[in-house]
């Protein structure tokens, strides 16, 4: 399983150690720029050496790995866990996420004042 005769594909690593459910989805995280080896934005053909540190951008958190073992297929999970080490910070309690501002149905669309102040409890602004 562990793949001596050089780089790897990062889209082909992040889908064998099971950071993403298919390797289209790593492939088009990378194309979205949700990918960084080593602080760069790359292409899903870009290798990746054992000691590289990838950063994979999901939905509400970031995963921070360490490579540690090249695997080209997709291996379990108890194996996928040897192949990196995890430096993700803790996702965020409950507690900390703002709630959804939910509008009632039928109040039209929002003035200035209102978008305003839900840009302002989601914290876009």
């Amino acid at each position: 399983m562990a793949d001596d005769e050089g780089p790897v594909r990062v889209d082909a690593w992040i889908w064998s150690v099971r950071l993403t459910k298919t390797r289209s989805m790593a492939a088009t995280a990378c194309r979205a720029g949700h990918v960084r080896v080593n602080g760069e934005r790359v292409k899903p053909a870009h290798a990746v050496r054992p000691g590289d540190e990838v950063r994979l951008r999901g939905v509400g958190h970031e995963r921070i790995v360490v490579v540690t073992r090249l695997v080209r297929k997709r291996v379990g999970a108890p194996v996928a866990a040897e192949c990196f080490v995890d430096n993700s910070p803790p996702p965020p309690t409950p507690e900390a996420v703002p709630a959804p501002v939910v509008r009632d149905r039928g109040a039209g669309r929002p003035t200035k004042r209102e978008r305003r102040d839900m840009e302002r409890l989601r914290g876009t602004r």
